[in-house]
C-alpha cells in the first residue's frame, strides 16, 4: 500500500524480526495503467522485458494467464493449449472422475492420448482481453444514489455494455467492477473457453502432501499442480461447448518453461486473479473480521471437519466423496486461525487506529476545516455502526457456516427455494414439479446425517439470542423432545426432498407440510431476518469505508497506490528469498531429501504418507536436467516476497525474462493477516518449482508426449 501506512504498521513487526535479505514493494497492480514508478522499480530488481510486453503486445505475458474456473488461476504453457494450475484447483474435477475402481484422486492420472483426456462439466478458463478505466462514464450516473441503488445501476450499465459487445463478438463478455471501494470503476473484457479437459495429475499423496499439518506452513514439499487442456471449435479456433470433435486450442502465445532456476535476490513476478483483500479496511472492520467472522468460522468448521475426517478415514468411498469438501473447509479454517494470531501478535488494530488518527489530522488541515466538511468521513459514526452490526455479523457467520450447503438435505432444502427448474405443464400448476437427479455418488447418508445433527446442536449452543433460532427448533423440542438426531433421521427418512428421480409437486397442500420443506422455509425466514437487520447498517458502513479509502488515496496521492483485490487480473513482483523470524532464517527452498525425510514419519502422521515409488524417486542421487546447477539437487518449493491472496492459487511465477519458474500455491503462517495488512518483513509466497513438476511428469508419469509438447 502506501509508505506512510507501512511506517505505522511496521512498528510492532520490527520488534520481533530482523530485516529480510530481499526487499519488495507491496501491491496487486492492474496492468493497463501500471504506474511508471512501479515499472522502474521492477527494472531495478531485474525485470528485462519492455513495459508493453506485460499487457499490450501479441506476446504479452498476460496473454498466457487464465482465470481457472472462476476460483483459481492458471497458465498456458504450450502451443496446444496445455494449462498448468494447482492440484488443489483441479481437485474437484479430479474427484468427479474418481471411483473406487479408478481412483484418480488417490492414484493420479495421465491421458496417453488426446482421446483419453477427460472433459469436465461446468469447468472453464477465461482470458482477459482488455481492461480500461470507465470511472468518467460511470460515476456521473451514480451521483446521489445510496450504495444499494448504486450497485443496481452498475449492473444495468454492465448489462447494456454486455449486449453491445456480444453484438460485435459473441465470444466476449464484460465485467464492470468497483475499484478503490467504489471510488473508481474498471471495465474488463474476457473470452471464455468452456471445454477444458483433465490431462495429468500426480497422486494425492504428492499433490496434497502434508495435508492440513503443512497447510500455510514453511518448509513445504507439496507437488501442488495438475494439467488441463483447452479445447476449441475446429472451424473457428475459438470457444465452443464440449464436443468430441473439438480440437486443442492454439493460443497466440504461451509461457516458456525456465529450467535454469533462481538465486536469492532474483527478480520474480506473479500474475493471477487474487480474490479479495481489505487493505483499506478500518480498525473497526478488522475487529469485526477477527471476532465476528474468523473466530466463529473456526469454531463451526472444527465441528464438521472432525466428523468428515473420521468418516473419510473409515471408508474409501466416503473419502472420495468428501475429500474436496473437507479440503475446502479446512483451508480457510486454518487461515482464520492464523489471521487472528497475526492480528493480535503485531497489534494490528492498534496500529490501524494510529493511522486513522493521522488521517483525521490530515483531513482537519484541508480546506473546510473539519473531517465532515472535508470529506463526509466520520470515524465516530463508523464506530457506532460497527458496534451495532458486530453481534449480527457473528450470528450471520455461524448461520452460514452451519446451514449453507453442508449436507445433502440442507442443500436440497435451499435449492427448491432458489434455483430448481420447474417441470410439468405451465397451464396446470398442480402438475408442476421439481425433480432431483440421483447424485448418490456425491454424498454419504451416515456422514451427512451426523454432520447435520452436530451442526443443529452446535448452532443452538452458540446463539444465545433465541430471536435468531430458526423455527425448526420448536419442532425439535415439541415433536422430537429435543432430540436433534431423531429430527435429522426423520428428515432423511420421510422428506420428499430426499427423493431422487421422482416428481416433487410443490403446488400441492401436503408439500408445505413436509418436514424438510418446513426446515428449508425456516432457514430462509431467518436468513431474511438477519439480512434485514444488517441491511441499512451495512449500506452505511460501506459508504464510510468508501470515504475512508478515498481519503487515504488523496492523502497518499504523491505515491502509486493499488486497489484491493476483486478477482481481476493483477501483477505482483518482488524477489526470491527467505525471511528471518526470531533470529532464525527460514531458507528459501526445499529439497527432495527433505521430502524423503518427512515421508519416513508417516507412522506418526498419516498426512506424510507416500507410495513406495515416491520414496524411491526422492531418494535418488541423480535428478538429471531437473537438478539445480548450484545446489546439485532437485528443489521442490521456494519462497518469494510477492503479494498474493486466495484466487492466486495456480498463478504462474515468472523470472525477469517472462519465463515460468513455477506456480504459486500458498502463503506462510507468519503473515496470514496479509489480506488486511501486508507485512513486508514476513510475508512470503510459497511456490512449487516447475522442475519438480516436470520431474514428476517424467520419472513418475512417463508422460513423454506432454514433455515433448512443452519443448516445442
Amino acid at each position: 500500500m502506501m509508505k506512510r501506512i507501512v511506517r505505522y504498521f511496521l512498528l510492532a513487526a520490527l520488534v520481533v524480526c530482523h530485516a529480510p535479505k530481499a526487499s519488495a514493494d507491496e501491491g496487486m497492480w492492474t496492468l493497463f495503467d501500471l504506474p511508471t514508478a512501479v515499472y522502474d522499480q521492477m527494472r531495478q530488481y531485474g525485470f528485462q522485458l519492455p513495459k508493453e510486453q506485460l499487457y499490450q503486445t501479441d506476446n504479452a505475458v498476460k496473454n498466457a494467464v487464465v482465470n481457472f474456473g472462476g476460483f483459481c488461476s492458471g497458465v498456458v504453457v504450450s502451443s496446444e493449449g496445455l494449462v498448468f494450475t494447482n492440484h488443489h484447483c483441479g481437485f474437484d474435477a479430479i474427484r468427479k472422475h474418481s471411483t473406487v475402481e479408478h481412483d484418480y484422486l488417490l492414484n493420479g492420472f495421465y491421458a496417453k492420448s488426446l482421446e483419453e483426456e477427460l472433459p469436465n462439466e461446468d469447468l472453464f478458463v477465461s482470458f482477459m482481453i482488455e481492461q480500461k478505466d470507465v470511472t468518467a462514464d460511470v460515476l456521473p450516473q451514480l451521483q446521489g444514489l445510496d450504495n444499494e441503488t448504486r450497485a443496481s445501476r452498475v449492473d444495468s450499465i454492465e448489462n447494456a455494455w454486455q449486449k453491445d459487445i456480444r453484438a460485435k463478438d459473441s465470444t466476449l463478455r464484460v465485467e464492470l467492477k468497483p475499484f478503490y471501494e467504489g471510488n473508481r470503476y474498471y471495465c474488463t473484457t474476457y473470452r471464455d473457453f468452456n471445454d477444458v479437459r483433465l490431462v495429468f495429475t500426480v497422486p494425492k499423496s504428492m499433490g496434497k502432501f502434508g495435508g492440513e499439518t503443512d497447510n500455510w506452513m514453511w518448509p513445504r514439499q507439496t507437488c501442488d499442480y495438475s494439467v488441463f487442456r483447452i479445447y476449441a471449435d475446429p472451424k473457428t479456433g475459438g470457444p465452443a461447448k464440449y464436443s468430441k470433435d473439438n480440437v486443442p486450442y492454439h493460443p497466440r502465445s504461451w509461457a516458456p518453461v525456465a529450467m535454469d532456476g533462481y538465486r536469492p535476490g532474483d527478480f520474480c513476478m506473479i500474475m493471477g486473479y487474487p480474490g479479495s483483500t481489505s487493505r483499506y479496511l478500518s480498525s473497526y472492520g478488522i475487529r469485526e473480521r477477527r471476532d465476528a467472522i474468523n473466530a466463529p468460522r473456526v469454531q463451526v468448521r472444527a465441528v464438521k471437519q472432525d466428523i468428515m475426517l473420521r468418516h473419510m478415514r473409515a471408508d474409501e468411498a466416503v473419502r472420495i466423496k468428501y475429500d474436496s469438501k473437507y479440503a475446502s473447509s479446512s483451508n480457510y479454517w486454518k487461515n482464520s486461525i492464523g489471521m487472528n494470531k497475526c492480528i493480535d501478535s503485531i497489534g494490528l488494530i492498534g496500529q490501524k487506529q494510529q493511522y486513522e488518527a493521522a488521517i483525521r489530522q490530515w483531513l482537519a488541515a484541508q480546506p473546510g476545516g473539519t473531517v465532515a466538511e472535508a470529506s463526509g468521513l466520520d470515524f465516530d459514526k463508523m464506530a457506532r455502526l460497527y458496534e451495532k452490526r458486530m453481534a449480527l455479523t457473528r450470528i450471520q457467520t455461524i448461520f452460514r457456516e452451519s446451514f449453507f450447503l453442508q449436507d445433502q438435505l440442507t442443500s436440497r432444502a435451499w435449492r427448491v427455494q432458489w434455483r430448481m427448474p420447474v417441470k410439468g405443464p405451465k397451464s396446470k400448476p398442480k402438475k408442476q414439479y421439481h425433480e432431483f437427479s440421483d447424485n448418490s455418488d456425491e454424498w454419504d447418508r451416515a456422514t451427512d446425517m451426523e454432520l447435520l445433527t452436530a451442526l443443529i446442536r452446535n448452532y443452538r449452543q452458540q446463539i444465545s439470542d433465541t430471536e435468531y433460532l430458526p423455527d425448526f427448533y420448536q419442532t425439535i423440542d415439541r415433536k422430537f423432545h429435543g432430540d436433534e438426531a431423531a429430527y435429522v433421521a426423520a428428515l432423511y427418512d420421510k422428506s420428499v426432498l430426499m427423493q431422487s428421480g421422482k416428481p416433487i409437486y410443490f403446488n400441492k397442500k401436503r408439500y408445505r407440510k413436509d418436514l424438510g420443506v418446513q426446515y428449508g422455509l425456516s432457514l430462509n425466514d431467518l436468513q431474511a431476518k438477519i439480512r434485514e437487520a444488517r441491511h441499512q447498517l451495512s449500506l452505511d458502513i460501506a459508504e464510510q469505508e468508501r470515504l475512508l479509502c478515498a481519503a487515504v488515496v488523496r492523502m497518499e496521492q504523491d505515491q502509486p497506490n493499488y486497489s484491493d483485490a476483486n478477482f481481476t487480473l493483477r501483477m505482483t513482483y518482488g524477489q526470491i528469498g527467505e525471511y528471518t523470524l526470531g533470529g532464525r532464517p527460514s531458507g528459501y527452498y526445499t529439497t527432495a531429501r527433505s521430502l524423503w525425510e518427512k515421508m519416513q514419519k508417516a507412522d506418526e502422521n498419516f498426512e506424510y504418507f507416500a507410495e513406495p515409488v515416491m520414496h524411491e524417486l526422492m531418494a535418488q542421487q541423480d535428478f538429471g536436467p531437473y537438478a539445480d546447477s548450484l545446489t546439485h539437487t532437485m528443489q521442490l518449493c521456494f519462497l518469494s516476497n510477492t503479494d498474493i491472496t486466495g484466487g492466486n492459487s495456480g498463478s504462474p511465477i515468472f523470472n525477469g525474462k517472462g519465463e515460468l519458474l513455477g506456480l504459486a500455491f500458498d502463503g506462510n503462517w507468519d503473515s496470514l493477516s496479509s489480506d488486511i495488512f501486508f507485512d513486508r518483513q514476513l510475508a512470503r509466497t510459497i511456490n512449487v518449482d516447475v522442475r519438480y513438476m516436470l520431474f514428476m511428469m517424467d520419472r513418475w508419469g512417463h508422460a513423454d508426449r506432454l514433455l515433448k509438447e512443452l519443448r516445442k
